[in-house]
């Protein structure tokens, strides 16, 4: 495969992928701490995440203490971060160092809330490994929403080889599921269109399925302890389906990995 064409601003698409694929997660980090979770009981606030002079941004919003994320720009937010490139947002929520002019400051405990909740996105980093049984669990769910919705955003982002990809496909299901417990996430491609989704899509059976077995084969394989040939033949991962569609969904997968990196 080519690499992206010039006419597709590659940080532009990173951060696209990153604002609607990352952000989100802090959802379920939330969910799964209930003493991180209560720490925002009741609030009602906005804190925004832009590039300055464009339209790419998203923000998060809290409503009585319930955390939503939209992909847009507000017109007031509590707080925003405002980045003057595409590439200096990008480094920032992948842990580098970056500085954005930050809005609201005043609003200091609500920073201080914020800020170490970013800082929880760090369990997507590749150096992050954790040992434990449940912290390992978190990172497969967390590393399996991300992919299947990054590889939705490079189809909407305008990926030239992933928009080739998804035109001349009919109505397929590309499925992640970790027996026997999951956690499951899909990716649907129906002529040119791409969505992503949690849990187990029942209304087709899947044209890819990749069955890891467990937690500990899911991680191995999504950590890239193992590749994809090794893990079928050590029995980390089972592939029903096309194996030449399974490959060029990881060969997208790493392409994400090379954007965001």
């Amino acid at each position: 495969m080519n690499t992206v064409e010039d006419n597709i601003d590659r940080d532009v698409l990173a951060a696209r992928i990153l604002l609607r694929g990352a952000l989100p997660l802090l959802k379920v980090l939330l969910n799964e701490d209930p003493a991180k979770k209560a720490k925002f009981a009741g609030l009602n606030a906005v804190v925004q995440f832009a590039v300055k002079g464009s339209e790419l941004g998203s923000y998060l919003e809290w409503i009585d203490g319930e955390l939503d994320v939209k992909h847009e720009i507000h017109p007031n937010p509590t707080i925003a971060f405002r980045f003057g490139t595409p590439a200096k947002l990008v480094a920032f929520l992948t842990g580098k160092t970056a500085l954005p002019s930050i809005s609201g400051w005043y609003h200091l405990g609500l920073l201080l809330k914020v800020v170490p909740l970013l800082l929880s996105l760090k369990m997507l980093m590749p150096n992050v490994v954790p040992t434990e049984p449940d912290k390992k669990a978190l990172k497969v769910k967390l590393l399996m929403y991300m992919v299947t919705t990054a590889l939705s955003q490079l189809n909407k982002g305008g990926e030239p080889e992933m928009v080739k990809f998804c035109a001349k496909s009919p109505d397929r299901i590309y499925q992640w599921s970790v027996t026997p417990d999951g956690p499951y996430a899909y990716l649907r491609i129906k002529a040119g269109k791409t969505k992503a989704g949690r849990g187990v899509y029942a209304r087709r059976r899947p044209f890819v399925h990749m069955k890891f077995n467990g937690i500990d084969g899911a991680f191995a394989v999504m950590t890239s302890q193992v590749d994809t040939v090794e893990a079928v033949k050590c029995g980390h991962l089972e592939l029903d389906g096309s194996p030449e569609y399974a490959k060029e969904i990881g060969v997208f997968m790493k392409r994400i990995e090379g954007l965001i990196a």
